[in-house]
């Protein structure tokens, strides 16, 4: 694997940027999708895909934007409060460390899985601490598909957190990926207007029952 397919400081950076930005513009191709629970969800058409990407502003009350990127980074953890982890490791390939994830989908759909590189960074960004994890989808025969389960091989993400200046964090997430198939338009729907902030939810959780946990 190529040392290329690391993140940048550039797009740290870049991902950082974005806590600061006003809500995305019809102008720009982005539309509010939903309002809920804090959290405003945008999307946008990608062409080349006919897919959509998304980006997520809000907040986590009473969960530290470090403890919400501990929380995000265990593997472990995440199984116990991710119901759709079907499997979800880590492995060291070339010095380099690769995860895993598959993703249970309803019946009758198949399963889901990627297999990723992420990086975190805790940031000082004049004066301000800002925690970034970034992912992108990777390709390697070590791990080749398995039948029966259709690997996303087109996957990314952004997950930037600061303090709320309380006891909570003020979130900003991009996701997009390529889930292949035929994906029924309601499921994608759902998992746009529900999924996300039922996860992000679910986090809040986990973070709550992290701090029981250590």
């Amino acid at each position: 694997m190529e040392d290329s397919w690391g993140f940048s400081e550039a797009q740290f950076q870049a991902a950082c940027g974005q806590l600061d930005q006003p809500a995305p513009t019809a102008g720009g191709g982005w539309q509010l999708l939903v309002e809920t629970m804090g959290i405003s969800i945008y999307r946008l058409y990608e062409e080349e895909s006919g897919l959509y990407s998304y980006k997520i502003f809000g907040g986590l009350a009473d969960c530290p934007p470090e403890l919400c990127a501990d929380v995000y980074m265990d593997l472990d953890y995440r199984k116990q409060w991710d119901q759709y982890v079907k499997e979800l490791c880590e492995k060291t390939y070339n010095g380099k460390r690769i995860i895993y994830w598959e993703v249970k989908y309803p019946f009758p759909l198949s399963n889901r899985d990627y297999v990723y590189i992420r990086e975190r960074r805790d940031m000082d960004i004049g004066g301000r601490k800002i925690w970034v994890v970034l992912a992108n989808s990777v390709s390697l025969p070590e791990f080749p598909e398995k039948p029966g389960i259709i690997r996303v091989k087109s996957y990314e993400q952004s997950l930037v957190l600061e303090s709320d200046g309380k006891t909570g964090s003020k979130v900003y997430m991009y996701y997009f990926d390529n889930p292949g198939g035929m994906i029924p338009s309601w499921l994608i729907n759902w998992a746009a207007k529900s999924g996300v902030p039922a996860f992000l939810k679910d986090m809040q959780k986990a973070c709550l029952n992290y701090c029981k946990k250590t």
